[in-house]
């Protein structure tokens, strides 16, 4: 690579306007393309020291405000304006409908079940018998271990260590709490310190590779369904008749049948998600709030569930497993993300299960409108009024 082919970086002081300036212009000579929206923002770049390198700009991703979405949740409870970061039309104007029946109805009653973040080594013997041993050893030693967590790193709690043999290796999951924030990163370096001392310690010395792929970082997997990682959040509320009919348009007697069906869609096409759609409304709020968008390929997996009442009402919940979202740390403290999270009181220490709530009861909100605007042959109407075709 020729030097006037790299990009410019300054090593002591890259997170300027100035050095913002001449990456713009260096895109501009390369490509013949310009920046000129890119590089008009607000923000100070240095605040983007630690999220991003070779800082050049912005992406203007418009936000959009839905509710009010009424909350009896354990710790988000009132009402609450949503903002979704989007581009897509109609998604807003759906998630509103959705918001307005659920807090029509009494509001979205929201539970966090558990909270579990991991990081997989895997540990290497000359045979299963010796891997068997081992797992065996580090029960042994846990609380030894949570110590040593406990002294490396400020934030993570291990809870426990979950083990799996295959061949003469031994795969494990250490779980861990990790407060406010979303926390692999910070599980990562505890592991690393926590599978030091176990070389250090153990008779075999083990080998370990640091992650042996089944933290599945960043992919679903059967295995967040069952054991969580992130947040394991349960949103409910009953469907009251008469606001199915005047809001939706729809029987609840039908949506309880269109479950039925639905649920054997999802089986054959093998999908991640119950409902109507989960990754809408997860995408569009972790972007606008500073969350890590790749997560939403694990936080956006759930089941459905639906029951009909004896009063005709409807019982309607959404379980997210792996709900992986942060009220500090990452792309949070941003200016944009940090307005976004304060428009929701949910910015900073001790808000992240009221998120994780908001969340869940949001993603409930979309899956009422969808499935009622399918069942009501509205959906491709509500777009050509609303959407990108128009």
């Amino acid at each position: 690579m020729a030097k006037s082919d790299r990009i410019p970086r300054d090593r002591d002081n890259d997170h300027t306007r100035e050095m913002a300036s001449q990456r713009a212009d260096f895109v501009k000579t390369m490509t013949g393309a310009s920046l000129d929206s890119v590089a008009s923002y607000t923000i100070d770049p240095a605040t983007t020291h630690g999220n991003i390198e070779n800082f050049v700009g912005t992406a203007q991703v418009p936000i959009g405000l839905a509710g009010p979405l009424t909350m009896v949740g354990e710790h988000a409870k009132g009402d609450f304006y949503i903002p979704l970061a989007t581009s897509e039309g109609t998604l807003v104007a759906s998630y509103s409908r959705g918001m307005r029946v659920i807090s029509e109805c009494g509001g979205a009653r929201c539970t966090v079940v558990k909270h579990s973040m991991q990081r997989a080594p895997v540990f290497l013997f000359d045979n299963a018998l010796e891997a068997r041993e081992f797992g065996k050893w580090l029960d042994e030693h846990i609380d030894a271990l949570r110590g040593v967590v406990r002294a490396s790193v400020d934030v993570p709690e291990l809870i426990e260590i979950e083990k799996y043999a295959a061949a003469k290796m031994l795969y494990t999951r250490f779980c861990y709490t990790t407060g406010d924030a979303a926390g692999q990163n910070m599980t990562g370096k505890a592991t690393l310190y926590a599978c030091e001392w176990i070389r250090a310690n153990h008779p075999a010395k083990p080998r370990y590779i640091l992650s042996g792929n089944i933290d599945t970082d960043k992919k679903h997997s059967q295995m967040n369904m069952i054991q969580t990682r992130g947040k394991r959040v349960i949103a409910e509320f009953v469907l009251k008749r008469d606001v199915a009919k005047e809001l939706l348009r729809i029987e609840p007697e039908w949506l309880y049948r269109f479950r039925q069906i639905a649920d054997i869609g999802t089986q054959l096409s093998g999908a991640a998600y119950g409902g109507a759609h989960s990754a809408n409304g997860i995408a569009a709020m972790f972007i606008a709030t500073g969350q890590d968008a790749a997560n939403v390929s694990e936080s956006h997996a759930g089941m459905n569930y639906i029951e009909l009442l004896d009063n005709g009402d409807l019982y309607w919940s959404t379980t997210l497993p792996a709900l992986i979202c942060a009220t500090y740390g990452g792309g949070t403290g941003l200016p944009t993300q940090r307005e976004c999270l304060e428009m929701m009181d949910c910015y900073g220490t001790g808000k992240a299960n009221k998120f994780a709530e908001i969340i869940a009861a949001v993603v409930l909100a979309g899956d009422v409108s969808l499935s009622s605007a399918i069942l009501a042959h509205e959906w491709v109407s509500s777009h050509e009024q609303m959407g990108r075709n128009r």
